[in-house]
């Protein structure tokens, strides 16, 4: 790619690993070049919180509007109800109004760790597409929009054509996801003169229906950009871990986890991550990403350090370092690790190992622990234990036990 950015944001879009494709680059670097551009990312409501895999997008918008711009984040109040079907094997369970509303709410907290939503120029909005798809009247709807789409081109979308070509179910209704997309783009640039939407690049298909539908509806152009879909260098879907995703809000994963998540990045990935989720200057990511030997151990505490200070502020970065250091480097137990707090009568008659390694996070289930138990894997306060069955009774959770899956997993059990 050859093309030199008039615009700040895309320069930074280009120079830091973000950019996959965009629909026309001059006309989007003009738009960018001349004055606000407001451009959006929509989130569907699937869970109580986003996890690491959407932290691409949220960086996205930031430095839209530290480049200049007005971010939006629409949340999916309307087409959580119908499920996006891209790249997926199976149709996704529904949900009940009162769940994407309790998703929502969980959602909205890590943005403003990110992104300003004051009244300034560039200030965000936060907004919420069941506001015009809830009032949809079905027959218009079809009428006037639905008209503007052949389903040989959607069809031929390789979102859906993957499914299809597995011979694997795909409904009417999760068909219709990609015409919801394309008129949330109309209705954002008719209501708030939006000009981009950006998105991974798995939303290649729905971004380039949203601006088609746009042109034919309110003949205004506007413009697509997607970043890369993130796997780490070993293949492995970015926010995925074998004890599940890495949450981005503290109530579902705790601050020391996800600085542990970044400290545990592997040497292929450290520059890479530098430059998409910090925002140090490009030329130390790069010095900081080349780092050989153990020395690159030091890129990825800063890594750790920095990601965590964005989204759960500087001091919990500190303790979670602080932590790190007590438990790795000196034998400790350290403060800040995640804690399984019992109740007296749960252990009226005592509690195994095994269960306590369940029930703290270091295994999904009683047969994952006794291997990891049996196997030599899990120490008790720092020496191994292959006893699956020993029990701990009221008093030996009087003061905290540490657990140890391998190096890096830790936990705390005690009687709260």
């Amino acid at each position: 790619m050859t093309y030199h950015p008039k615009s700040d944001f895309m320069a930074v879009m280009m120079q830091r690993g973000f950019l996959a494709d965009c629909t026309d680059y001059q006309g989007l670097d003009e738009a960018l070049s001349k004055g606000v551009v407001p451009g959006y990312i929509g989130f569907d409501a699937t869970a109580k919180s986003l996890h690491v895999g959407s932290l691409i997008q949220i960086m996205t918008l930031r430095w839209l509007q530290k480049t200049g711009h007005k971010p939006i984040t629409l949340m999916g109040g309307g087409t959580t109800k119908v499920g996006d079907p891209s790249f997926r094997a199976d149709e996704r369970p529904l949900l009940t109004p009162a769940q994407i509303d309790d998703n929502i709410a969980g959602i909205k907290k890590v943005f403003s760790a990110y992104i300003d939503y004051s009244d300034s120029p560039t200030g965000a909005l936060m907004l919420n597409n069941a506001e015009w798809l809830d009032t949809l009247n079905y027959l218009d709807f079809l009428r006037d929009i639905g008209r503007h789409f052949s389903v040989n081109r959607m069809l031929s979308f390789e979102s859906v054509k993957s499914r299809l070509d597995r011979e694997q179910s795909l409904s009417f209704l999760e068909f219709n996801y990609m015409i919801l997309q394309a008129y949330d783009f109309l209705e954002l640039n008719r209501r708030y003169g939006c000009l981009v939407q950006f998105g991974g690049s798995d939303q290649w298909g729905n971004i380039v229906n949203g601006i088609d539908l746009t042109r034919r509806v309110l003949d205004n152009q506007i413009f697509g950009l997607t970043t890369h879909l993130l796997t780490t260098s070993d293949g492995k879907k970015m926010g995925k871990t074998a004890d599940g995703a890495v949450w981005l809000n503290a109530d579902m994963k705790s601050p020391y986890e996800f600085w542990q998540f970044w400290r545990n990045t592997t040497d292929a990935d450290t520059g890479r991550f530098l430059k998409l989720y910090t925002e140090l200057p490009v030329d130390e990511c790069n010095r900081l990403g080349a780092l050989q030997g153990s020395e690159i151990n030091a890129a990825k505490i800063i890594l750790a350090n920095e990601v965590t200070t964005l989204l759960h502020g500087v001091e919990a970065a500190a303790a979670a370092e602080a932590t790190a250091r007590e438990v790795f480097e000196k034998g400790g137990v350290g403060d800040d690790l995640p804690t399984l707090m019992l109740a007296a009568d749960e252990v009226a008659e005592g509690i195994s190992l095994a269960q306590l390694v369940v029930r703290s996070g270091l295994a999904k289930t009683g047969k994952d622990g006794k291997r990891l138990i049996g196997e030599g894997g899990l120490k008790v306060n720092d020496e191994t234990c292959t006893d699956a069955g020993r029990m701990f009774s009221a008093a030996d959770l009087a003061s905290p036990v540490k657990l140890s899956a391998g190096k890096k997993r830790h936990a705390l059990v005690q009687i709260g």
